[in-house]
């Protein structure tokens, strides 16, 4: 996958925007599909899994919350960009917890719409056969996008994926919040320290929970670091 051709289904339920979407994104090289209902929305993703999924997140019948719980829930390996009205912060933070990938408050341009889908698009295409991580019992093949401690398979997100790859890259390096954006989001905006730190913590309730040491560390005033010991 390449960010020029990626498969991405919209789910939208306001119709004109959704052309407007679809047509903006397909001008970029991209296969789109359009669907205007959450539970179609959830079926169609589960049937013929996307590369992306633009969701928006006010979605008549099943609402985008619950379609992305279910696409996490059975490890849908798609990147998913919701979209939120600019009031709805506590809607955007719970769709990242939840597992987004990103999000878009309305109304956003097009071009801004364009350069989000692509930035996921190059996360997604990044890897080679000898991208093979390891800090203490947590193994990366970013090639494959597989994440292991213990021996036990640990199911990310796209992006709870590309934070980790991160910090797994420079084991002990010292990570500042607005970097981890710049590497991983590549982009700045208003909600960027609150986004890390929703990220952080998604990340050391599943590769930290439950085994020892803790890899993530908070650095007071600095940022973060991933090292096997304090």
């Amino acid at each position: 996958m390449t960010p020029a051709d990626m498969r991405i289904l919209v789910i939208e339920d306001e119709k004109q925007l959704a052309g407007h979407v679809s047509r903006a994104l397909a001008r970029h090289g991209h296969a789109l599909t359009t669907v205007h209902d959450g539970a179609e929305g959830l079926k169609t993703a589960l049937a013929d899994p996307p590369d992306l999924v633009v969701l928006d997140l006010s979605l008549p019948g099943l609402d985008g919350l619950s379609v992305l719980a279910r696409l996490r829930e059975v490890q849908s390996p798609a990147r998913v960009l919701i979209l939120t009205a600019r009031s709805e912060v506590e809607h955007r933070v719970k769709g990242l917890h939840a597992g987004a990938d990103d999000y878009l408050a309305k109304p956003f341009s097009m071009d801004e719409l364009a350069a989000r889908v692509e930035a996921l698009g190059r996360r997604g295409a990044a890897g080679h056969a000898s991208d093979l991580l390891r800090a203490a019992d947590l193994h990366m093949d970013v090639r494959h996008r597989r994440v292991v401690r213990a021996g036990k398979p640990i199911a990310l997100s796209p992006r709870e994926f590309d934070v980790l790859q991160v910090l797994m890259q420079e084991p002990g390096r010292p990570f500042s919040r607005t970097e981890l954006c710049e590497r991983v989001w590549q982009r700045d905006h208003e909600y960027d320290t609150r986004t890390v730190e929703i990220f952080i913590t998604r990340l050391r309730k599943k590769i930290d929970s439950g085994f020892s040491p803790p890899l993530i560390h908070t650095l007071r005033g600095v940022g973060y670091t991933l090292k096997a010991h304090p």
